[in-house]
């Protein structure tokens, strides 16, 4: 299981602490702000940085620059602007798609339904790499509220890994009020940020 650190509340100066306490994945929700530390850092000194929140397919060549992984793959029309960029670097970007397993109307991701037919065209992308699913949980205070959520991504990906043949390893799910859940529920990357840096 890995921890990715949400650091979207903290800067640069905060940043650069984290590897000597062995935390190595970073976690961002915009472009601009993960462009923008990483200047002030000087690079990305040896992170592994996530992009965990929504894409528009317009930032994908700063998005293949900037992070290792993408967590919030959501569309076709994303991928194939991904794996166009990511052929221009030359790199094998890896990816996560987001699902909307609760079907709340605000929440982003596909719905459970339209995964396969996501996958498939995927695998026609040489210069993605599908790794896993990610989901969000509803906002709320009982972290058990969170366990459906959780389940069904697991179980929706074991479904996807019999029908495809594709290892499909990483879920990420889970966030500060949930990721015990979610690790119960076979989380294997976690977005901590409110409980690392509140009070910072």
């Amino acid at each position: 299981m890995t921890l990715v650190a949400v650091t979207k509340s903290v800067g640069p100066g905060i940043i650069a602490q984290l590897p000597g306490l062995g935390i190595r994945h970073i976690g961002e929700n915009r472009v601009q702000a993960a462009r923008d530390k990483q200047a002030a850092l000087g690079g990305p000194l040896g992170l592994h940085w996530h992009m965990i929140g929504h894409l528009q397919s317009n930032k994908a060549a700063a998005a293949v620059r900037l992070f290792q992984r993408v967590h919030s793959l959501d569309s076709l029309h994303l991928a194939q602007e991904l794996d166009r960029r990511a052929a221009q670097f030359r790199v094998a970007l890896p990816v996560l798609i987001q699902c909307n397993i609760s079907g709340e109307e605000t929440k982003t991701g596909i719905a459970a339904s339209e995964l396969g037919r996501l996958l498939d065209a995927l695998m026609l992308l040489p210069h993605l790499r599908v790794e896993g699913l990610m989901a969000m949980a509803p906002f709320g205070d009982d972290p058990e509220a969170s366990r459906p959520v959780f389940a069904g991504l697991r179980e929706l990906a074991c479904r996807a890994r019999a029908a495809t043949a594709l290892p499909l390893p990483e879920l990420s799910m889970g966030m500060t009020r949930d990721f015990e859940v979610a690790i119960e529920e076979g989380a294997t990357l976690i977005r901590v940020g409110t409980a690392l840096f509140e009070g910072l």
